[in-house]
């Protein structure tokens, strides 16, 4: 910035000088004075004058000289990083050098080991050579008893070991034969209601059967991963459409029975009479798998009731609704635990199946 002040300063004087010499050359005097003397003003001038071009040639020179140092600086910090590269993979190779010595020496004693067992199992294989058996050194084998002159076999007087295992072998037939005898008396003897795996569920889905006119199958919600398939005979008591999203009150251990080609999985209980048929109602609040109880009755359902144990048959004869219509079992009523109790509709003092 200086130097361009300075330059627009000397042209604005060379500006005043040459005006100066145009208002001398006014004045009377000899052309060629006034030539000689702009000339060499000019040539003075020109002399004291650096161009612009020679001041960019300076700095292009230094930017190229700053740029090999650059260029320098960075071929010595590749050559820098690839020496220590070649540092540490001699480091890392000289480790590895050691440990495979090591496993070398380890191997070596163990050869040795094994090679001085060999020489001594050898030596002592020398020593004591294994004795040769002959047939003249074997001992002689007694002949066997003629025929003749063996006793004849007896009964079972002669062989009491025999008689033995006969007898415990009869008493563990014996034994057999007691113990499902006991086992289906004990279970008769706690046949009750808590024997019953009955349940709150929800009727998801619900279409007439196939096969069979008067059977419905519903998809219940009983509190499971997976619907439970439900085959049920409820055509002609209540119409599709209640069914439809409705809560009901299931038993749920029944064995799966195939009833016209579908595999029903549980079963609707309703309270009944020769004309009418209700579904039990479990109480407001309930949600699926809500298990129904008898407080008269504690206990833990099977898992699945056996046919041939006639389980519900002799629970159902004690299950009915009272005079509030409240289902029960020898007066102890259906109740999910903390929400109430189960009923039907309108029948009382009926059975429930």
């Amino acid at each position: 910035m200086r130097g361009e002040r300075a330059d627009s300063a000397h042209q604005r004087g060379t500006v005043v000088s040459l005006a100066t010499v145009s208002r001398s050359s006014r004045a009377p005097s000899s052309s060629g004075l006034l030539t000689a003397q702009v000339h060499s003003y000019l040539s003075i001038t020109m002399s004291n004058h650096t161009p612009p071009v020679t001041k960019l040639d300076q700095k292009t020179g230094e930017t190229d000289q700053i740029m090999e140092y650059f260029k320098q600086q960075v071929q010595l910090l590749k050559e820098k990083a690839l020496l220590q590269a070649s540092v540490r993979e001699e480091k890392k190779l000289l480790v590895e050098n050691g440990k495979l010595k090591k496993d070398i020496e380890d191997l070596k004693k163990i050869l040795q080991e094994k090679q001085k067992r060999r020489a001594a199992k050898q030596t002592l294989s020398v020593q004591f050579p294994p004795k040769s058996t002959t047939p003249e050194s074997a001992p002689p084998t007694p002949c066997a008893p003629c025929s003749s002159t063996a006793p004849p076999q007896t009964g079972s007087d002669d062989n009491p070991h025999k008689d033995e295992g006969r007898r415990r072998r009869a008493e563990r037939k014996v034994g057999r034969k007691k113990k499902p005898v006991l086992e289906v008396l004990d279970q008769q003897a706690h046949v009750d209601v808590s024997r019953l795996d009955i349940r709150v569920g929800r009727i998801i889905t619900v279409k007439k059967h196939h096969n069979a006119d008067s059977l419905y199958v519903e998809e219940v919600d009983v509190g499971e991963p997976t619907l439970r398939t439900v085959v049920s005979g409820l055509v002609k008591h209540v119409p599709l459409e209640q069914l439809e999203n409705r809560m009901v009150v299931l038993l749920c251990n029944l064995r799966p029975t195939k009833m016209r080609g579908v595999v029903s999985q549980a079963m609707v209980m309703c309270a009944s009479t020769p004309e009418n048929v209700e579904i039990l109602d479990p109480p407001i609040g309930a949600e699926p798998g809500d298990r129904v109880t008898f407080q008269s009755f504690p206990g833990e359902p099977d898992k699945e009731l056996n046919p041939k144990r006639k389980v519900w048959e002799r629970v159902q004869a004690d299950l009915r609704t009272d005079g509030k219509c409240v289902a029960t079992y020898k007066g102890a009523a259906f109740e999910v635990r903390g929400k109430g109790l189960c009923k039907s509709q309108t029948l009382s003092n009926s059975r429930i199946k």
